[in-house]
């Protein structure tokens, strides 16, 4: 499963804690380093999380301003990365809180699409020029697994999006939800197997 949506980032261990360290000290440019080195990272798993861009950018815009205002308290414990997903992976979890409760409120349809519109963080294009119908038919498949994505409980979804999406750790899962990591590894198992099913279940075999 983790084949088909997984996405790469070169690592920014080094770079970051040299930026944390001047960010500390009050550099806001250091700071606008770090957003450009993981705003694409972090709308991504906003993304997958609540399934909407326009609210996955303000759950990001919103991490990084969080992030900003507590850097002084990071200690260095774990990669800037990973404790600025927990904060994303946080403000997620409330946004869908809202979400559900709207959505039922209005009686919204879920069929509603998705439109990025004028949001500050921008997803980047794809850097290869694929033909019309590769481009079609892979979106059509991002969208399924998407779909499939936002039918998983949230326990299961958070484990999917951080090991098979994003590529962390399992110990680093295991710090960011604060459970042991056979826990972060049944969760991702349970998750594997339903989105396989789903996935079959409007696709056919895979």
């Amino acid at each position: 499963m983790s084949n088909y949506i997984k996405e790469k980032e070169p690592m920014a261990g080094d770079e970051d804690a040299e930026m944390v360290s001047l960010c500390r000290k009050g550099d806001v440019d250091a700071f606008e380093v770090l957003v450009r080195n993981h705003q694409k990272k972090m709308l991504n798993i906003a993304y997958r999380m609540v399934g909407n861009y326009e609210e996955a950018c303000e759950i990001v815009q919103d991490a990084f301003v969080s992030a900003y205002r507590g850097i002084k308290n990071f200690e260095g414990r774990s990669r800037f990365s990973t404790w600025l997903s927990t904060i994303v992976i946080n403000l997620s979890r409330n946004r869908l809180k809202q979400l559900n409760i709207r959505n039922y409120r209005e009686e919204l349809s879920v069929d509603d699409p998705v439109h990025s519109g004028g949001s500050k963080i921008k997803v980047e294009p794809v850097s290869n020029e694929p033909s019309v119908l590769e481009r079609l038919e892979r979106r059509d498949f991002q969208q399924m697994v998407q779909e499939c994505i936002n039918f998983l409980d949230s326990d299961s979804k958070e484990a999917f999006i951080l090991r098979d999406v994003q590529g962390f750790s399992y110990r680093e899962i295991s710090d960011m939800l604060k459970i042991a990591e056979g826990t972060v590894k049944s969760r991702l198992f349970r998750a594997r197997e339903e989105l396989k099913d789903c996935l079959k279940k409007v696709k056919g075999d895979l």
